[in-house]
Parts: C-alpha cells; structure tokens; sequence
C-alpha cells in the first residue's frame, strides 16, 4: 500500500482526492498498488466533508510521518509550495504537482533534487490540464528535435475569445459572463493578459531544450486589447484570433511569445473553441502533431496529477530522467523575427503614407467602421515597430499566423 498527503484541498486537491477515492480499484490494478489518501494539508476545516478526520494545518504532520511515501502539492503560488516541496524532495519522497507557477520558477533545482534522492518531481497537470503533453515530448517523443511548439494553453481566453467572435460581445461583457460562470477569477490579470500562457510555454520550452527559460523573458500580450471591430476584421480575412503561446526555433536560435494571433481557416488551431486547449508540435522528424483536451477544471487536471502519482508508484527508488538544467537558455531577439501585421490606423492617415512606411500592403474595410485597416507584406518584428513610429495614428495591430 502507498500512502499519499496531498497538499491543498481547493479545486484540483479536491479533485484528486476524488479521483484516488472513486477509481481506487483501476488505480490500483494500474499502479501495481494501492494508493491510499492518509493526510490532507490546509489551513481549513470541512466539518461536512467525509475526508475532514484526514485534515491537517501543520506540514510538520506530514514531513514526520514516515509511512507517505508520495507528496501532492495542489496549493499554487510559490510559497509555502515551494518549501514544502523541496523538503518532500529532500527526504526522498516523490512530488506530483499541478503548481505551473512553482514548476516554472523552480524546476530545474527541484528535478535535480529528485536526481540526487533518486525519487521524482513530475508535473504532467501544470501545462495543458488533462492533456498528456510532458510526458509524450520527454519519452514519445524523444527521438526528435522539437522545433516549435504552439498552443492555445489558457481554456478562460479561448473561451473568452469564442464568445467574441461567435456573438459579437465586448470584452468586459464577456468577461463578466466568464467569471459567472466559474472560467475567470475575480482578478483575472493572470489569464487576460497572457502571463498563465507565458508561465506553460516556458516550462514547455525549458523542457525541449533542456535549459532554463524564465517565463520574465518572454514577450506577452493578453487579449484586453482585442474588441468586436478586431473579429469583423478577422471575419473579413477569414481568420479568427487566438491568444497563442509559441516557442520556435530557427538558425538554432529559440524565439518565444504570447500574443493574439489572426489564425487562418484551415489552420488546425482555427476550429479550438470554448474552454478547450490544443498544442501544436512541430518535431525535425516526426512533423506535425496536435494534443487537444481540456486545458483545465477540477477533474480533468486531478487526473493528469494521478497518472503522475501512477508513475510514481511504478517507479519507485527509480528517478525519471528529466533533461532540464539550471543553465539560462537566452532567446533570441523578436526584433529579428519574420511576420505579417494586421494594423488599424485613424481614417485620416492617407494611404502614400502608410506605403511609404510599410511599403506594400492589403488594404481590408468593413462596413461601418471608418479606419484605414490593412496586412503588411512579410517583415520583421523591428521593421514593423520602426514603421509604426513613424506613422503614428496606430488604433491597433494584431499578428497574422506566419511560418
């Protein structure tokens, strides 16, 4: 019998308590072992809750009991997460965690830790929710070299985003609805402006590459920006807009983003709606795949964390060689990066202007929307900035989906 303490009884503990409870004889035939629920960490009390005799307040509890053998770590944010974790670590006790905040900041040093003790530090929940995203790319996928990888990696925005373009909602109408309806927190910066997004592509990155890269150092733009006129103009390319996280590489170079993007039609990312989340893969020989699946939510998440503790189990006394160092991989500068611009200018900004500017460009109208509105020809990221600056006028620009 395995004994497990999970760490946190919000959503996601809850959620894995539940799915360790009700799938207890698949799990167990699975893991070659029974997995039992022993203690449960947080700081309340739930009197009408069959699991509250299980409950403590003080980690001690559970750092001094010799019989929990595996640690989930469901609290988020990085403290007191990370201490906890480190020390499970450190005495030679397995993590599973669903903490995309903790793994992103902190990964590399608690994986070599887990080399060291020779247990392990898995993360299958903290990118993608349900999806089997990390472990395909670290085994499936090992005899290739990934070189890109694009995801819509934030279920709360592509929700957001669907009900714009479906419905023609404003985004603080839209907005409201999503936190009525449980997808968005009350302060909801986190998902709006991108960092969520950030935080996954970076440990998706730092994975591929086997270096760390610091989410701080990605280029991240949120969707608060983005209103009704954007997806009239997408409609008219016959484009929707995603918020999509991407890391490429290119002249062996990493480049990474998170940006709305004007995807075209028959684009595979274009048809991901509602709360859903895809990840585009890219790999030197096994060439395009794509994961989809419920990106978040209590149930799917708590499963992905399960089959991180299954893993566990199986490998107990074995460490799983993740090859993620603490070596700083340094990104390449966007300013060189190749695209297409979507760009919205005041009505009054004549059009020798803007070509004499951006050069050639696809002038776009809408009916009812008095702008000059056009797509650049290719150029990079620092050429379309510089000619922005000179115009001036910029009402908004949204990047096109370029190879």
């Amino acid at each position: 019998m395995i004994n497990v303490a999970v760490l946190g009884y919000g959503t996601i503990g809850s959620g894995v308590v539940k799915v360790l409870q009700t799938n207890v004889e698949s799990i167990a035939r699975n893991a070659g072992e029974e997995i039992v629920v022993k203690r449960i960490l947080d700081l309340r009390d739930f009197p009408d809750d069959p699991n509250n005799k299980l409950v403590v307040h003080d980690y001690k509890m559970i750092e001094e009991d010799e019989d929990i053998q595996i640690v989930v770590e469901c609290m988020g944010g990085i403290r007191p997460a990370y201490t906890f974790v480190k020390t499970a670590l450190e005495q030679g006790r397995s993590v599973a965690t669903s903490n995309k905040e903790l793994v992103a900041k902190h990964g590399a040093e608690l994986i070599a830790i887990a080399r060291e003790k020779n247990c392990n530090f898995l993360f299958e929940a903290s990118v993608g929710g349900g999806i089997p995203l990390i472990r395909p790319l670290n085994s499936s996928l090992c005899g290739d070299v990934i070189e890109e990888i694009t995801g819509i990696l934030n279920g709360t925005t592509n929700y957001m985003l669907t009900k714009m373009n479906e419905e023609g909602l404003a985004f603080d109408d839209v907005l409201k609805e999503a936190q009525e309806k449980g997808y968005a927190e009350l302060h909801p910066e986190a998902d709006v402006e991108g960092y969520d997004a950030c935080r996954k592509i970076a440990i998706l990155t730092s994975l591929v590459t086997g270096k760390q890269v610091d989410f701080e150092d990605i280029h991240t733009e949120g969707i608060s920006q983005i209103n009704a006129d954007d997806f009239r103009y997408a409609k008219a390319l016959n484009c929707g807009i995603k918020l999509l996280a991407r890391s490429w590489k290119k002249d062996d170079v990493f480049y990474a983003m998170v940006a709305p993007i004007m995807v075209e039609h028959n684009h595979p990312l274009y048809s991901i709606r509602d709360v859903f989340n895809a990840v585009h893969v890219h790999g030197n020989m096994v060439g395009d795949i794509m994961f989809y699946g419920r990106g978040a939510g209590m149930l799917p998440t708590a499963s992905a964390v399960v089959s991180d503790v299954v893993e566990s189990v199986h490998d107990h006394n074995v460490n799983q060689r993740l090859f993620w160092s603490s070596e700083k991989l340094k990104l390449g500068s966007l300013a060189r990066c190749e695209g297409r611009f979507f760009v919205r200018m005041d009505k009054d900004v004549s059009k020798e202007v803007i070509e004499e500017a951006f050069g050639r460009v696809e002038y776009v109208s809408v009916e009812g929307i008095e702008e000059v509105a056009f797509v650049t020809d290719v150029m990079t990221e620092g050429a379309y900035y510089q000619a922005a600056g000179t115009v001036g006028h910029v009402i908004g620009m949204i990047r096109m989906n370029h190879k």
